[in-house]
């Protein structure tokens, strides 16, 4: 079969906060339409389980109840979607460690191909890690096609603030996404994480909601002077971080109250993306801003302060930013089951094309 096909995409970022899903009629190639679309937030237990468990590998102990969380979560989410042929499965990542000892995405493809009775690819990036890759990030290939299919005409700039900042840098003018000069892809630096991770800490809660907290409060210069000569961010891309990578924010912001510290936290996330875009091949005329990063005043005000075009959420052009990246696995389900590739040398840094992720199907 070579024609577009409804496929359901799933994922669960490192923010933790719940499983997005989404339908998504593609090809492999291009957008055809958008479906229907569901989420599912972790429970506080699960969030917990899963939590406890992140750094940690196959084996080890609490990623089995970490993995069954992550899976009936998904089941729940995916079971109440009709209609698709297949299903898109990036699972829950505890643990990336590109250059040594792999990538962790916890839950098993099999396990939701026999609940949900769908063929279900899963596992994307242990084949690009394998080949010298960084494994991330992956959504690359998915927004040059949502680069077509807005119609954009120069270069542009798709920002995805999640747990980790990363962005994808386009040229729409390309005929497909694994031609010269087509995309170009990295981690930034740290998205939401530490903010969370500080609400969390500090106020038993998810997130700062719409940014007030980081909007109250003022940045210590020094602390994001300090962020900003990380070896990681003067490395040329490709690139790509863990969750746990700047961590030890905690303990620099950790003698500040509420308020500075979230100012603080937010700036060094925009400080990194100020300074990643100047790595870009060419300068975007506009950064389109997705995940849930898009939702704090505090960061997209401090981004368009700070970047040189102008910046504005993906709803601006008709995407929606919280499926983005569950239509992302959708689309690149189809290429995995018809041998295209999803990553190549300036997304992840691999030596050639990979089509990663493997198939499950429905066992009896």
């Amino acid at each position: 079969m070579e024609g577009p096909i409804w496929v359901a995409g799933a994922m669960s970022g490192t923010s933790l906060d719940g499983v997005d899903a989404a339908l998504l009629k593609t090809d492999g190639r291009r957008i055809f339409a958008f479906g229907e679309t569901r989420y599912r937030p972790y429970r506080n237990a699960e969030r917990e389980v899963i939590r406890a468990a992140l750094g940690f590998w196959p084996g080890d102990v609490g990623v089995a109840a970490a993995a069954e969380a992550v899976e009936t979560a998904h089941a729940a989410v995916l079971s109440r979607l009709d209609g698709a042929a297949m299903v898109g499965f990036h699972g829950q990542t505890l643990a990336h460690d590109p250059k040594g000892r792999g990538t962790h995405q916890a839950g098993d493809g099999q396990v939701l191909a026999d609940v949900l009775g769908l063929p279900v690819v899963w596992d994307f990036r242990s084949s690009d890690v394998q080949l010298g890759g960084e494994g991330a990030p992956l959504a690359p290939y998915y927004h040059f096609a949502c680069a077509k299919w807005i119609g954009a005409t120069g270069p542009l700039v798709f920002l995805n603030l999640g747990g980790v900042g990363n962005l994808t840098w386009v040229d729409p003018h390309r005929d497909g996404p694994e031609a010269e000069g087509a995309v170009m892809a990295f981690d930034t630096g740290p998205g939401n994480a530490p903010l969370d991770d500080l609400m969390q800490a500090r106020r038993g809660l998810a997130r700062d909601e719409g940014g007030a907290l980081s909007l109250s409060g003022v940045a210590d210069r020094g602390v994001v002077a300090e962020a900003l000569q990380r070896p990681f961010l003067s490395r040329m891309p490709p690139k790509s971080l863990d969750r746990g990578d700047f961590a030890d924010l905690a303990a620099r912001v950790a003698g500040m109250g509420d308020a500075d510290a979230a100012a603080t936290l937010a700036a060094v996330t925009v400080a990194c993306v100020a300074d990643a875009i100047t790595l870009c091949p060419a300068p975007p005329e506009r950064v389109l801003v997705t995940g849930g990063g898009r939702h704090n005043a505090a960061l997209m005000q401090r981004l368009g302060a700070a970047l040189p075009c102008p910046v504005r959420p993906v709803e601006a052009v008709g995407l929606d930013g919280d499926m983005l990246e569950a239509q992302a696995f959708a689309f690149l389900a189809v290429r995995v089951a018809r041998g295209m590739a999803t990553s190549g040398p300036m997304t992840t840094g691999v030596a050639a094309q990979v089509g990663g992720g493997r198939i499950s199907r429905p066992r009896g």
